[in-house]
């Protein structure tokens, strides 16, 4: 048995965030766990055509880590290039263990260390740092006859690039984020796109610009960072006066939308099927300024009604029409709220988590959950926002996952666990604050939402208000136990 001070489950952004921080608190015993047999998280796992990040790169990074982005939205390749960057600026190569997809987590309350199964034997940790991430569990719909395709098909986040859709008949199924991606830029090499949409999305334009040699240079100087993220993060933090404050505010983003929509698509049945019949903001709001250009194009068929069943050519939709395909590409999102974390986690007392998170998945800061003493979840429940950037809010979460460890440290102790009741004045606070924002009176039905119904994945206040709360240690909201 393996066994360190720290494991870290997962080698993108958030597990290289907590690698990078635990160095700097003096802390060096530590391995990230990989189950895939490459490292860097979702910008080396998602290859598909078209792959962006959708908020500005300067911001979309750490902020320790500088880097002479080429264009205001990075591509894939470059967010990869990136991921490596920090990896090797940082020296955590030799600190990842790749190949080792973890099966299990248990808490021995004896030895105070967690238990850690994976693919690759048995490891022994004194904490445990869960950066999984939350779009890393691929989500597939069953149809009937699913099994009896002939074709190729696969999801949008294990993109097989080794087939070539050049002049082939593809059907895209799902019309959110990925798939606003994936269609503009395939459509002119398939013979065929059908593009299966259950629910169309606001999409406003996509505001990129490509940086000159002279501002690639600037943006490694600290200053110069520090100076572009803040007048981004500004910028960007007033969409969330409209998602919770202002409808007036928000109504006007929405004409935005429909003028984009209105300019963009002529067609006015076709600009029906793609007007959304819920408040901007409910959904993820997509960016984009080649989609429905794209969706207008004679190769171009967008379906809205529902898929009945798979046979061996094709799609049979609810209306009869059947479609030959030769590629189905699963562009239907990811296991975000109620099965996040896809490996059994038990922690005191023989509690699970799975059993702990009904209805829906909650914790004190989205962070720690009372009885699973050491266990920090990074981009846990509530944690995430849908106006800026997700890497600003894991780095706030490392201000309490390293004072909480230093906690423990600095008193020998072998333990810290959040009190029941802190956890309990957080979560209400959380849904009490939610029912004022558009993500609970929005009119859809999101990702963001748990079956239960319960909003578990964003944080229903500004950003800074997440940084404030995670800043410190509140002593009497934990318990340190020998």
């Amino acid at each position: 048995m393996k066994t360190f001070e720290v494991l870290i489950i997962g080698s993108g952004f958030g597990g290289q965030c907590a690698a990078i921080n635990l160095l700097k608190a003096g802390i060096d015993d530590f391995r990230l766990l990989e189950r895939r047999d490459f490292f860097g998280g979702t910008w080396c796992q998602n290859t598909y055509p078209g792959a962006t990040v959708d908020i500005p790169s300067p911001l979309y990074s750490l902020s320790f880590a500088p880097f002479p982005w080429t264009q205001m939205y990075a591509g894939q390749e470059e967010l990869q290039r990136y991921t490596r960057h920090v990896v090797e600026r940082f020296g955590l190569l030799d600190r990842i263990e790749t190949g080792a997809e973890v099966q299990g987590l248990t808490w021995d309350d004896a030895t105070r260390h967690w238990t850690v199964q994976t693919s690759k034997g048995t490891f022994s940790s004194r904490f445990v740092i869960n950066a999984s991430g939350p779009l890393s569990q691929p989500q597939i719909p069953s149809f009937e006859c699913m099994d009896v395709f002939k074709g190729t098909s696969f999801h949008s986040n294990h993109w097989d690039l080794g087939f070539d859709h050049r002049g082939k008949r593809v059907a895209i199924v799902g019309s959110g984020a990925s798939a606003a991606q994936i269609i503009p830029a395939i459509a002119s090499d398939v013979s065929q796109l059908h593009v299966f949409q259950r629910t169309a999305h606001w999409v406003l334009p996509r505001p990129d610009h490509t940086f000159s040699h002279l501002q690639r240079r600037l943006l490694t100087s600290p200053l110069a960072l520090r100076l572009l993220r803040a007048l981004i993060y500004l910028k960007l933090e007033t969409r969330f006066i409209g998602f919770k404050y202002s409808k007036a505010g928000l109504a006007l983003v929405q004409w935005m939308a429909r003028r984009h929509l209105k300019r963009q698509v002529p067609n006015a049945e076709l600009r029906r099927k793609l007007t959304p019949d819920f408040t901007l903001g409910c959904k993820r709001v997509l960016l984009s300024s080649e989609l429905y250009p794209a969706l207008q194009r004679s190769n171009v068929t967008l379906h809205s009604a529902s898929i009945a069943r798979l046979d061996q050519n094709g799609i049979v939709t609810t209306d009869g029409e059947h479609m030959a395909l030769d590629l189905i590409v699963w562009a239907t999102g990811f296991e975000t709220t109620d099965n996040a974390i896809p490996y059994p986690i038990e922690g005191r007392d023989g509690r699970r988590l799975a059993e702990v998170w009904q209805p829906f998945p909650r914790a004190y800061l989205g962070t720690c959950v009372p009885g699973f003493p050491n266990l920090f979840l990074i981009t846990g429940p509530n944690t995430s926002t849908g106006h800026t950037s997700a890497l600003f809010m894991l780095q706030a979460q490392m201000h309490y996952v390293i004072a909480s460890i230093a906690s423990v440290r600095n008193s020998a102790q072998g333990s810290i666990e959040v009190r029941p009741e802190a956890e309990e004045r957080y979560t209400a606070m959380i849904h009490r604050e939610m029912k004022r924002t558009v993500w609970s009176w929005g009119g859809c039905r999101s990702w963001y939402q748990s079956n239960s119904g319960k909003v578990t994945v964003i944080f229903p206040g500004f950003s800074f208000s997440f940084y404030r709360l995670t800043r410190w240690l509140k002593p009497g909201d934990h318990v340190l136990r020998e």
